[in-house]
């Protein structure tokens, strides 16, 4: 029943960090599950992009109701990211036949690159969207949206990681849509993404229900709890401590 509690808990505590800042859930969530709730990487690793797929539907559904959505971008995106996930996930297998328990270091390793990566690159979102240049869609930039995708998919199929960040990185960089179309653009393309993800390592057995039941229970009043607070708490400095801390949990897993 402890353990329950606790992770509820965590999915509380996430959730309300989610609301308040809007960071992604993987780069959040991964370090608490593997270094808190001590659950093997793997297990972590399916159980979050399963627990990210859900928590993201509600979202998705609001932005398509607003019309806050590029449908073409979503498609050039997930032409990309759905198979470049399914690659990630057989290459996360292929590595799990061949090293065995060993993979969890690997995935550590994996993980811990990027938490210090999507942290620098966080920093410097502001800076970008001052920069970004209007730039109308084009065959080429679509084209460049599916090999984003498409690496970008590989990364969250063995890490769950960057389905939210690394993208919204990469739509600044393209386009100069209104925030709350990157916004939402980027949620309806991590749906798709994330959901993909989820169930192929549920197929595989590399998904916790309990957990994810158990996170979900927790995430969802703490998100909204988050939301609510969000235009009451320096939301600026809140996502710069975490974005320090993201990169110092980074460089322990990467060092460990």
């Amino acid at each position: 029943m402890l353990l329950i509690t606790a992770k509820i808990l965590v999915g509380f505590i996430v959730g309300t960090l989610i609301g308040l800042t809007g960071l992604g859930g993987g780069v959040l969530l991964l370090p608490v599950l593997i270094f808190g709730l001590r659950v093997p990487a793997i297990m972590a690793v399916g159980s979050d992009a399963l627990f990210n797929f859900f928590t993201k539907i509600p979202a998705s559904i609001v932005h398509l109701n607003k019309g806050t959505v590029r449908r073409k971008v979503v498609l050039a995106l997930a032409a990309g990211s759905v198979p470049g996930s399914a690659l990630g996930v057989a290459y996360l297998t292929h590595l799990r036949h061949v090293y065995g328990s060993g993979v969890n270091d690997l995935i550590k390793l994996a993980i811990g690159v990027l938490l210090v990566c999507i942290p620098v690159l966080l920093m410097f979102q502001t800076r970008i969207e001052e920069h970004a240049v209007n730039r109308s869609p084009t065959f080429k930039s679509f084209a460049g949206m599916t090999a984003i995708g498409l690496a970008s998919g590989f990364l969250v199929g063995m890490t769950s990681v960057g389905s939210g960040s690394i993208i919204m990185m990469m739509l600044l960089l393209f386009y100069s849509y209104p925030p709350k179309v990157n916004v939402g653009t980027d949620i309806v393309h991590a749906v798709l993404l994330t959901g993909v993800t989820g169930f192929l390592h549920l197929h595989l057995g590399n998904v916790d229900p309990g957990l994810v039941v158990a996170l979900l229970l927790g995430s969802i009043p703490g998100s909204l709890m988050g939301s609510h607070l969000s235009t009451r708490v320096p939301v600026l400095w809140l996502r710069r401590i975490l974005c320090c801390i993201l990169l110092i949990t980074g460089a322990r897993m990467i060092w460990a």
